[in-house]
């Protein structure tokens, strides 16, 4: 498949509203990056248990890009609690190598995407009901932390996510507020990419390239340019998180979600 005009102006789009979407939400861009890049290879004729291990793989590897250019923003404005970081970061780096070296390989790519749909499903519904939690509920000290940053790594590592669809929801459950999850869970998406991208690499270093300009499970054109188009924008993503109320980034991040799972479970149940 060669690098076409066509094809490079779809992945700059994407690049551009996913870089978007990592700024406002968080997301680090994965969820939104997966289904249209499973979409994009397929329809250039690469197999749908192919294209899905390359499209989260490939997701992946940009949030360690756009993750650097949205946390910034959120570290501005005061949002990002790294004391948060520092406790969940270890256990997150271990999950990531686990299932990029490990998981990732063995499990099949139909069942990748509905793993991705069961997760990302489950989170928006988290959202949507908006239970408060007990006021005294807080976050774990630093042994919980790291065993919830080792099953975000793991998830994340499955479904190419930066890990916001588990780590907001999880760190609004224990009243930390909503701006801060967000911003804590975009500086959060670096360690699950870095870690996560060399598992993918370590355990496809051995396949052969499906397309030309792979590495494995990655497609490196596709990765330079949706990265180069998605750091432009996660700082005005960002900035526009901040003139949202609470109730609107909710609501935004499920249909969001909703979205992205109902097309990776069609995926999944028809390849």
């Amino acid at each position: 498949m060669d690098l076409s005009l066509t094809l490079i102006a779809e992945l700059l789009a994407l690049g551009l509203v996913a870089g978007f979407l990592a700024g406002l939400l968080g997301v680090g861009g994965g969820m939104m990056m997966v289904p249209f890049m499973t979409f994009i290879l397929g329809q250039r004729g690469v197999p749908a248990d192919v294209s899905v291990k390359m499209a989260i793989a490939t997701s992946m590897a940009t949030i360690m890009f756009t993750s650097i250019s949205s946390v910034r923003a959120h570290h501005k404005k005061g949002s990002v609690r790294w004391d948060l970081v520092r406790g969940m970061a270890p256990g997150i780096v271990a999950g990531g190598l686990l299932a990029g070296a490990g998981a990732f390989a063995l499990i099949k790519g139909q069942a990748l995407a509905l793993c991705f749909a069961l997760f990302v499903g489950f989170s928006a519904t988290q959202m949507l009901r908006n239970r408060q939690p007990k006021p005294s509920r807080q976050m774990p000290g630093p042994p919980g932390q790291g065993a919830a940053g080792t099953g975000i790594g793991f998830l994340s590592g499955l479904v190419g996510a930066g890990g916001a669809f588990v780590s907001v929801p999880f760190m609004t459950w224990c009243n930390v507020p909503i701006h801060q999850a967000v911003g804590t869970s975009a500086a959060l998406g670096f360690p699950i990419a870095l870690a996560n991208t060399v598992g993918y690499v370590v355990g496809g270093w051995n396949l052969p390239p499906a397309l030309p300009g792979a590495l494995g499970h990655l497609y490196l054109p596709a990765l330079l340019v949706i990265a180069s188009a998605s750091v432009t924008m996660a700082p005005l993503g960002a900035r526009a998180s901040h003139a949202m109320n609470v109730a609107q980034l909710k609501r935004v991040f499920a249909v969001l979600l909703y979205g992205l799972a109902s097309y990776m479970l069609w995926k999944g149940l028809t390849a």
